[in-house]
Protein backbone atom coordinates (compact mmCIF):
# COMPACT_ATOMS: atom_id res chain seq x y z
CA UNK A 1 0.00 0.00 0.00
CA UNK A 2 1.09 3.55 -0.60
CA UNK A 3 1.32 6.43 2.26
CA UNK A 4 -1.60 5.34 4.57
CA UNK A 5 -3.23 8.30 6.13
CA UNK A 6 -5.35 7.24 8.85
CA UNK A 7 -8.01 9.17 10.22
CA UNK A 8 -9.05 8.74 13.92
CA UNK A 9 -12.36 10.33 15.83
CA UNK A 10 -11.56 11.89 18.95
CA UNK A 11 -9.05 13.53 20.78
CA UNK A 12 -8.00 12.33 23.97
CA UNK A 13 -5.43 10.37 25.59
CA UNK A 14 -5.92 6.96 23.70
CA UNK A 15 -6.37 9.22 20.69
CA UNK A 16 -3.02 11.20 21.43
CA UNK A 17 -1.44 6.88 21.48
CA UNK A 18 -2.84 6.14 18.11
CA UNK A 19 -1.30 8.52 16.28
CA UNK A 20 1.73 8.07 18.45
CA UNK A 21 1.82 4.44 17.59
CA UNK A 22 0.75 5.39 13.79
CA UNK A 23 4.07 7.69 13.79
CA UNK A 24 6.39 4.86 14.62
CA UNK A 25 5.16 2.89 11.53
CA UNK A 26 4.88 6.29 9.04
CA UNK A 27 1.07 6.63 9.16
CA UNK A 28 0.02 9.80 9.21
CA UNK A 29 -2.55 10.62 11.61
CA UNK A 30 -5.29 12.98 10.88
CA UNK A 31 -7.71 13.92 14.48
CA UNK A 32 -11.49 14.90 14.12
CA UNK A 33 -12.49 15.81 17.35
CA UNK A 34 -15.27 18.75 18.59
CA UNK A 35 -13.19 19.79 21.67
CA UNK A 36 -10.78 22.35 21.25
CA UNK A 37 -9.12 22.28 23.76
CA UNK A 38 -8.30 17.88 22.70
CA UNK A 39 -4.69 16.99 23.67
CA UNK A 40 -4.50 14.65 20.50
CA UNK A 41 -3.41 17.95 18.76
CA UNK A 42 -0.10 17.50 19.99
CA UNK A 43 0.72 14.32 18.84
CA UNK A 44 -1.14 14.08 15.43
CA UNK A 45 -0.21 15.12 12.01
CA UNK A 46 -3.35 17.27 11.34
CA UNK A 47 -6.03 18.32 13.34
CA UNK A 48 -9.94 18.94 12.23
CA UNK A 49 -12.34 20.25 14.69
CA UNK A 50 -15.63 19.86 14.55
CA UNK A 51 -19.00 18.48 15.69
CA UNK A 52 -20.29 14.83 15.15
CA UNK A 53 -23.27 15.96 13.16
CA UNK A 54 -21.08 18.60 11.35
CA UNK A 55 -21.60 17.21 7.43
CA UNK A 56 -19.02 19.83 5.62
CA UNK A 57 -16.84 19.59 8.28
CA UNK A 58 -16.61 15.55 8.50
CA UNK A 59 -16.60 15.24 4.37
CA UNK A 60 -13.21 17.35 4.63
CA UNK A 61 -12.32 14.73 7.02
CA UNK A 62 -13.23 11.80 5.01
CA UNK A 63 -11.29 13.17 2.04
CA UNK A 64 -7.99 13.47 3.50
CA UNK A 65 -7.75 9.68 4.84
CA UNK A 66 -7.98 6.38 3.46
CA UNK A 67 -9.58 4.64 6.65
CA UNK A 68 -10.89 5.39 9.74
CA UNK A 69 -10.46 4.44 13.72
CA UNK A 70 -11.68 5.71 16.48
CA UNK A 71 -10.60 6.06 20.18
CA UNK A 72 -14.12 5.74 22.26
CA UNK A 73 -17.29 4.05 21.66
CA UNK A 74 -19.52 6.54 22.11
CA UNK A 75 -19.98 8.27 18.62
CA UNK A 76 -23.24 8.71 16.92
CA UNK A 77 -23.75 5.48 15.41
CA UNK A 78 -25.32 7.51 12.44
CA UNK A 79 -22.25 9.06 12.34
CA UNK A 80 -20.31 6.23 11.64
CA UNK A 81 -22.52 4.39 9.46
CA UNK A 82 -22.36 7.29 6.97
CA UNK A 83 -18.66 7.67 6.84
CA UNK A 84 -18.21 4.46 6.14
CA UNK A 85 -20.19 4.47 3.01
CA UNK A 86 -17.79 6.69 1.78
CA UNK A 87 -14.30 5.38 3.60
CA UNK A 88 -13.71 1.64 5.55
CA UNK A 89 -14.56 2.17 9.45
CA UNK A 90 -12.93 -0.36 11.94
CA UNK A 91 -13.73 -1.43 13.74
CA UNK A 92 -16.88 -1.57 11.95
CA UNK A 93 -19.74 1.12 12.88
CA UNK A 94 -22.41 -2.26 13.44
CA UNK A 95 -19.73 -3.30 16.78
CA UNK A 96 -20.44 0.22 17.86
CA UNK A 97 -24.13 0.18 17.69
CA UNK A 98 -23.93 -3.28 19.98
CA UNK A 99 -21.14 -1.91 22.76
CA UNK A 100 -22.36 1.64 23.40
CA UNK A 101 -25.62 0.22 24.50
CA UNK A 102 -25.17 -1.42 27.95
CA UNK A 103 -28.38 -3.75 27.76
CA UNK A 104 -27.56 -4.95 24.32
CA UNK A 105 -23.97 -5.55 25.21
CA UNK A 106 -25.11 -7.64 27.95
CA UNK A 107 -27.44 -9.80 25.82
CA UNK A 108 -24.88 -9.89 23.15
CA UNK A 109 -22.75 -11.31 25.88
CA UNK A 110 -25.38 -13.76 27.07
CA UNK A 111 -26.61 -15.08 23.87
CA UNK A 112 -22.72 -16.50 23.56
CA UNK A 113 -23.57 -18.54 27.03
CA UNK A 114 -21.00 -15.97 28.49
CA UNK A 115 -21.50 -15.19 32.32
CA UNK A 116 -22.42 -11.81 33.18
CA UNK A 117 -24.21 -10.56 36.53
CA UNK A 118 -27.84 -10.41 36.71
CA UNK A 119 -29.68 -7.25 35.11
CA UNK A 120 -32.53 -5.96 34.22
CA UNK A 121 -33.72 -3.01 32.12
CA UNK A 122 -35.22 0.29 33.69
CA UNK A 123 -37.94 2.19 31.86
CA UNK A 124 -39.82 4.28 34.43
CA UNK A 125 -38.79 4.43 38.39
CA UNK A 126 -42.20 1.89 38.88
CA UNK A 127 -39.47 -0.19 37.10
CA UNK A 128 -37.37 -0.94 40.23
CA UNK A 129 -40.12 -2.47 42.47
CA UNK A 130 -40.06 -5.18 40.78
CA UNK A 131 -36.54 -5.44 41.35
CA UNK A 132 -35.65 -5.58 44.72
CA UNK A 133 -34.01 -9.57 44.00
CA UNK A 134 -31.51 -7.42 41.70
CA UNK A 135 -30.09 -5.21 45.00
CA UNK A 136 -28.11 -4.22 46.01
CA UNK A 137 -27.18 -2.95 42.37
CA UNK A 138 -26.21 -0.43 40.42
CA UNK A 139 -28.20 1.92 38.30
CA UNK A 140 -26.58 2.77 34.95
CA UNK A 141 -27.85 4.74 32.08
CA UNK A 142 -28.09 2.48 28.73
CA UNK A 143 -25.64 5.14 26.98
CA UNK A 144 -23.06 7.71 27.67
CA UNK A 145 -21.11 7.44 30.86
CA UNK A 146 -18.02 6.64 32.17
CA UNK A 147 -15.71 6.61 35.01
CA UNK A 148 -18.64 6.33 37.06
CA UNK A 149 -20.80 8.89 35.19
CA UNK A 150 -24.24 7.73 34.81
CA UNK A 151 -23.99 5.14 37.59
CA UNK A 152 -26.00 5.18 40.93
CA UNK A 153 -25.53 2.80 43.54
CA UNK A 154 -28.65 1.27 45.00
CA UNK A 155 -28.52 -0.87 48.12
CA UNK A 156 -32.68 -0.99 48.68
CA UNK A 157 -35.10 0.40 46.54
CA UNK A 158 -35.84 3.59 49.10
CA UNK A 159 -32.35 4.52 48.16
CA UNK A 160 -33.75 5.97 44.81
CA UNK A 161 -35.65 9.11 45.93
CA UNK A 162 -32.38 10.37 47.74
CA UNK A 163 -31.10 10.45 44.22
CA UNK A 164 -31.21 13.32 41.34
CA UNK A 165 -32.16 10.62 38.88
CA UNK A 166 -33.29 11.87 35.54
CA UNK A 167 -35.78 9.17 34.53
CA UNK A 168 -36.36 10.33 30.62
CA UNK A 169 -33.47 8.39 30.11
CA UNK A 170 -33.08 4.53 29.74
CA UNK A 171 -31.66 2.84 32.23
CA UNK A 172 -30.24 -0.90 33.34
CA UNK A 173 -29.83 -2.23 36.84
CA UNK A 174 -26.91 -4.30 37.39
CA UNK A 175 -26.80 -6.71 40.76
CA UNK A 176 -23.49 -6.60 42.21
CA UNK A 177 -21.53 -9.41 42.73
CA UNK A 178 -19.06 -10.11 45.85
CA UNK A 179 -16.27 -8.79 43.95
CA UNK A 180 -12.71 -10.02 44.74
CA UNK A 181 -10.67 -8.87 41.72
CA UNK A 182 -11.04 -6.88 38.32
CA UNK A 183 -9.54 -8.01 35.51
CA UNK A 184 -9.41 -7.03 31.63
CA UNK A 185 -8.11 -8.71 28.59
CA UNK A 186 -7.22 -7.14 25.84
CA UNK A 187 -7.37 -9.00 21.81
CA UNK A 188 -6.01 -7.47 18.55
CA UNK A 189 -7.99 -9.37 16.10
CA UNK A 190 -6.73 -9.08 12.34
CA UNK A 191 -8.95 -11.26 11.08
CA UNK A 192 -10.99 -14.64 11.06
CA UNK A 193 -8.89 -16.39 14.03
CA UNK A 194 -6.09 -14.46 13.47
CA UNK A 195 -5.28 -12.12 16.48
CA UNK A 196 -2.48 -11.29 19.25
CA UNK A 197 -4.26 -11.40 22.59
CA UNK A 198 -2.65 -9.96 25.93
CA UNK A 199 -1.99 -11.91 29.34
CA UNK A 200 -4.83 -10.57 31.83
CA UNK A 201 -4.47 -7.77 33.58
CA UNK A 202 -5.07 -6.89 37.25
CA UNK A 203 -6.96 -3.47 37.90
CA UNK A 204 -8.04 -1.18 41.17
CA UNK A 205 -10.51 1.42 40.55
CA UNK A 206 -10.76 4.06 43.04
CA UNK A 207 -13.84 6.24 43.05
CA UNK A 208 -14.96 4.24 39.96
CA UNK A 209 -11.79 5.49 38.11
CA UNK A 210 -9.30 3.28 36.89
CA UNK A 211 -5.97 3.65 39.54
CA UNK A 212 -3.94 0.95 39.40
CA UNK A 213 -3.25 -1.69 36.48
CA UNK A 214 -0.57 -4.56 37.07
CA UNK A 215 0.89 -8.24 34.98
CA UNK A 216 0.89 -10.54 36.02
CA UNK A 217 -2.60 -10.82 37.28
CA UNK A 218 -2.78 -12.77 40.49
CA UNK A 219 -5.33 -15.05 39.28
CA UNK A 220 -5.53 -18.77 39.12
CA UNK A 221 -4.57 -20.76 36.08
CA UNK A 222 -8.41 -21.46 35.42
CA UNK A 223 -9.48 -17.41 34.92
CA UNK A 224 -6.26 -16.97 33.11
CA UNK A 225 -7.85 -19.44 30.35
CA UNK A 226 -11.02 -18.49 31.17
CA UNK A 227 -11.62 -14.87 30.71
CA UNK A 228 -8.90 -15.38 27.37
CA UNK A 229 -11.29 -17.53 25.66
CA UNK A 230 -13.84 -15.38 26.71
CA UNK A 231 -12.30 -12.08 25.00
CA UNK A 232 -11.52 -14.76 21.61
CA UNK A 233 -14.75 -15.83 21.60
CA UNK A 234 -16.18 -11.92 21.84
CA UNK A 235 -14.24 -10.64 19.18
CA UNK A 236 -14.79 -13.47 16.61
CA UNK A 237 -18.25 -13.26 17.35
CA UNK A 238 -18.36 -9.47 16.39
CA UNK A 239 -15.71 -10.38 13.44
CA UNK A 240 -14.05 -7.27 15.47
CA UNK A 241 -11.04 -6.14 13.61
CA UNK A 242 -8.29 -3.87 15.65
CA UNK A 243 -7.70 -3.80 19.58
CA UNK A 244 -10.82 -4.52 21.74
CA UNK A 245 -10.76 -5.18 25.73
CA UNK A 246 -13.07 -6.79 27.96
CA UNK A 247 -13.67 -6.09 31.51
CA UNK A 248 -14.32 -8.90 34.23
CA UNK A 249 -15.34 -9.53 37.03
CA UNK A 250 -14.37 -12.07 39.42
CA UNK A 251 -16.45 -12.84 42.67
CA UNK A 252 -15.05 -14.50 46.05
CA UNK A 253 -15.76 -17.83 44.70
CA UNK A 254 -13.77 -17.42 41.81
CA UNK A 255 -16.83 -17.10 38.69
CA UNK A 256 -15.80 -14.82 36.24
CA UNK A 257 -18.27 -12.59 35.24
CA UNK A 258 -18.25 -10.23 31.70
CA UNK A 259 -18.46 -6.18 32.75
CA UNK A 260 -17.91 -4.67 29.83
CA UNK A 261 -16.71 -4.71 26.54
CA UNK A 262 -14.71 -1.99 25.54
CA UNK A 263 -14.58 -1.39 21.55
CA UNK A 264 -11.15 0.08 21.44
CA UNK A 265 -7.52 0.65 22.97
CA UNK A 266 -8.08 0.27 26.67
CA UNK A 267 -6.86 2.45 29.84
CA UNK A 268 -5.31 -0.88 31.46
CA UNK A 269 -3.65 -1.52 28.20
CA UNK A 270 -1.07 1.24 28.61
CA UNK A 271 1.34 -0.77 30.26
CA UNK A 272 2.00 -2.69 26.69
CA UNK A 273 3.94 -0.01 26.01
CA UNK A 274 6.78 -0.96 28.35
CA UNK A 275 6.20 -4.42 29.14
CA UNK A 276 5.58 -6.00 25.12
CA UNK A 277 7.37 -6.04 21.77
CA UNK A 278 4.22 -4.41 19.95
CA UNK A 279 1.73 -2.23 22.45
CA UNK A 280 -2.12 -2.36 22.14
CA UNK A 281 -1.88 0.72 19.93
CA UNK A 282 0.69 -0.17 17.80
CA UNK A 283 -1.45 -3.88 17.30
CA UNK A 284 -4.69 -1.48 16.28
CA UNK A 285 -2.96 -0.05 13.95
CA UNK A 286 -1.79 -2.51 12.07
CA UNK A 287 -4.79 -4.54 12.70
CA UNK A 288 -7.31 -1.65 10.92
CA UNK A 289 -4.51 -0.79 8.56
CA UNK A 290 -3.90 -4.38 6.96
CA UNK A 291 -0.24 -4.55 8.48
CA UNK A 292 1.94 -7.73 9.06
CA UNK A 293 1.25 -9.08 12.53
CA UNK A 294 3.97 -9.38 14.71
CA UNK A 295 3.97 -12.12 16.89
CA UNK A 296 3.68 -10.66 20.72
CA UNK A 297 6.24 -10.99 23.06
CA UNK A 298 6.36 -10.04 26.79
CA UNK A 299 9.26 -8.46 27.72
CA UNK A 300 8.78 -7.82 31.50
CA UNK A 301 6.50 -7.99 34.28
CA UNK A 302 4.88 -3.93 35.01
CA UNK A 303 2.45 -1.88 36.94
CA UNK A 304 0.82 1.14 35.76
CA UNK A 305 -0.06 4.00 38.06
CA UNK A 306 -3.20 6.38 36.49
CA UNK A 307 -1.97 10.32 37.06
CA UNK A 308 -5.40 11.34 38.19
CA UNK A 309 -6.07 15.20 39.04
CA UNK A 310 -2.83 17.63 40.64
CA UNK A 311 -1.35 14.00 40.87
CA UNK A 312 0.15 15.33 37.56
CA UNK A 313 2.05 18.57 39.30
CA UNK A 314 5.23 16.73 40.99
CA UNK A 315 5.86 14.59 37.59
CA UNK A 316 5.33 18.04 35.17
CA UNK A 317 7.74 19.55 37.86
CA UNK A 318 10.65 16.93 36.30
CA UNK A 319 10.32 14.61 39.48
CA UNK A 320 13.11 12.18 39.16
CA UNK A 321 12.32 8.87 37.58
CA UNK A 322 14.04 5.66 38.06
CA UNK A 323 15.42 3.59 34.83
CA UNK A 324 12.78 1.16 35.03
CA UNK A 325 10.09 3.97 35.17
CA UNK A 326 8.00 5.80 32.61
CA UNK A 327 6.09 9.14 32.82
CA UNK A 328 3.42 10.15 29.96
CA UNK A 329 1.87 13.29 30.04
CA UNK A 330 -1.12 13.51 28.13
CA UNK A 331 -0.58 17.36 28.00
CA UNK A 332 -4.63 18.23 28.59
CA UNK A 333 -4.59 21.72 29.55
CA UNK A 334 -6.37 21.87 32.29
CA UNK A 335 -6.33 20.02 35.79
CA UNK A 336 -9.70 18.42 37.32
CA UNK A 337 -10.92 16.12 39.78
CA UNK A 338 -11.36 12.62 38.85
CA UNK A 339 -9.61 13.88 35.32
CA UNK A 340 -6.54 11.26 33.97
CA UNK A 341 -3.76 13.67 33.05
CA UNK A 342 -1.02 11.05 32.55
CA UNK A 343 0.46 7.70 33.88
CA UNK A 344 3.28 5.96 35.09
CA UNK A 345 4.49 2.58 34.02
CA UNK A 346 6.72 0.70 36.28
CA UNK A 347 8.31 -2.32 34.80
CA UNK A 348 9.57 -5.24 37.33
CA UNK A 349 11.60 -8.03 37.66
Amino acid sequence: MSEINLGIIGGGQLGSMLSMAAKKLNIKSIIYCDDINAPAQNFCDEFILGNYNESDKILEFINKVNIITYEFENIPYTTLNEISKKKPVLPDPNVNKIIQHRLAEKNFVNKLSIRTTQYSSVEKKSDLDSLESLLPGILKTTTMGYDGKGQYPIKEIKDIDTLNIDFSKEYIIEKLVSLKKEISVIITRFGDNNYEIYEPIENTHEEQILKYSKIPADVSEKIFNQSKDWTIKIAEELKYIGTLCVEFFIDKNENLYVNEIAPRVHNSGHLTINAFNVSQFENHIRAVCSLKKIPLKKLSNAKMINLIGNQIEPYRQNIKLKDNEFFFDYLKKEIKDKRKMGHVTILIK
